[in-house]
């Protein structure tokens, strides 16, 4: 695989020569996860884990990713605020899209799906994943039964990823905001389908009419 090399920018940098340091250690990383996904529609576990490897070596350059450059939520904005910044809006709804979530200690999702592949990989902060089995027959498109299977704390040297049919939750810990970038095959804004589970009650409704809130875009 191909990349600028990861050891040439400093932390000093200034914020114009930053940012476009940024841009093309993004842009290498997005062309190396295009070049591992060419020969499948819908990457296996094997090629998510390429694909982590090598976003774990963009997170590596925290110079690039501060929360000077990416803030937090404000405190006022309450326990568990979040802000998205989308790092390739110049993609639109085409193809690969790249987050990079700063979110403040508390914040918990509901189980959900993505409906395609997800990687999740961490500059700082700590979140942890729930996995979740569903255990009905599907029959009923309302309903559902899910069950605890595993958990992963996602830090520094600790990536996830999902298919698109794999079921997670979230919550931040720690008392530090996370800088986590989360990769997507599609934008989360086209996910239309996406479904959130109540693991008590067995309701089953649409993600993101319940829950999304729009993107920051990052030039």
């Amino acid at each position: 695989m191909t990349g600028i090399p990861f050891a040439t920018a400093a932390a000093s940098s200034p914020a114009p020569a930053r940012a476009d340091q940024r841009r093309q250690a993004v842009a290498a990383v997005l062309a190396d996860v295009r070049r591992l996904t060419a020969t499948a529609t819908v990457p296996y576990r094997a090629t998510l884990a390429a694909i982590a490897a090598r976003l774990e070596q963009l997170a590596a350059r925290d110079d690039l990713f501060t929360h000077a450059d990416f803030p937090p939520p404000a405190v006022t904005e309450g326990v568990g605020a979040s802000t998205r910044y989308r790092l390739n809006p110049e993609d639109g709804d085409a193809g690969l899209a790249l987050y990079l979530n700063a979110i403040n200690p508390g914040k918990t999702t509901a189980p959900h799906n993505h409906t395609t592949w997800a990687v999740i990989v961490a500059v700082r902060g700590q979140e942890v994943n729930r996995l979740y089995e569903r255990t009905d027959d599907r029959s009923d498109p309302a309903r559902a039964r899910i069950q605890l299977a595993s958990e992963v704390t996602v830090q520094p040297g600790t990536p996830i990823a999902f298919l698109g049919d794999d079921i997670h939750s979230i919550a931040v810990v720690g008392t530090e905001p996370t800088l986590h970038f989360h990769l997507y095959g599609q934008p989360l804004e086209t996910l239309t389908e996406r479904l959130a589970f109540d693991p008590d009650t067995g309701a089953v409704k649409n993600y993101n009419a319940a829950y999304f809130r729009p993107s920051q875009p990052v030039a």
